[in-house]
């Protein structure tokens, strides 16, 4: 197998899983901006739940949708300097739980080292600009070819057309591309619908997240260092 480039899940596959409770997270942003209002941060999670269990249940032809779209929700004045503000703290409230996985460095250079280019598909209402000042604090930046955040398109994982513009990100033909993610519905599924080989990493906790399907990833690693084997493996015809 020709592989010319990998695409990888952001949370759960390059920075490790961890369980959130979303309206803790919010009341960074909901004590600065209104902080009278005690159920604002209720509120800003209820939306955003409502956002991911739309985009779960349309299997991503809803897409995600964005941040502004919670804002917009509850009706938020996204123009005031206190929404500014607030979004910085809540935006530096989630820096513990956004770390890279210590070997994500280490396995996006060996595919890099390989000519292989590499990419990210990922699930998220979070703007491109904090994705990218995340991976450039942990030394990711410089190693990501293209990458596709569903807060800018109209799809999400597991809709094909999410797959096919993160392909078209790294410049990509589906059966040279390998994807790593740690969903089995999400990830694995979606990928090989499109043609694509799909790698598990079953990390996460899913909960209420998870979707029941049987599904066969093409390989199973426990650590992302091991995908680099796996692909040699693949590279030899083994």
């Amino acid at each position: 197998m020709t592989v010319e480039a990998v695409i990888f899940d952001w949370g759960g596959t390059l920075t490790p899983w961890h369980d959130i409770d979303l309206v803790e997270q919010w009341s960074a942003y909901a004590v600065i901006y209104a902080p009278t209002d005690l159920e604002l941060a209720q509120r800003l999670a209820e939306a955003e739940l409502i956002l991911w269990r739309r985009q779960q249940a349309s299997r991503g032809a809803d897409g995600t949708g964005s941040l502004e779209h919670i804002f917009e929700s509850v009706g938020i004045d996204t123009t005031s300097t206190l929404h500014g503000e607030a979004l910085a703290a809540y935006l530096e409230g989630w820096d513990p739980h956004t770390l890279a996985d210590a070997q994500a460095r280490p396995t996006l250079e060996a595919l890099h080292d390989r000519g292989i280019r590499v990419g990210v598909l990922s699930n998220t209402m979070w703007p491109r600009w904090h994705h990218e000042a995340v991976f450039s604090r942990d030394g990711l930046g410089h190693l990501i070819d293209g990458a596709v955040y569903s807060s800018e398109i109209p799809y999400a994982k597991p809709h094909a057309a999410a797959f096919r513009a993160a392909l078209d990100a790294v410049a990509a033909t589906p059966s040279m591309t390998v994807f790593v993610g740690d969903r089995p519905w999400d990830d694995v599924h979606g990928a090989q619908e499109v043609g694509m080989r799909a790698v598990l990493m079953p990390h996460s906790n899913l909960g209420d997240q998870a979707v029941d399907i049987e599904v066969e990833p093409d390989a199973v690693i426990t650590g992302l260092l091991e995908l680099v084997d796996v692909i040699d493996r693949w590279r030899l015809g083994a």
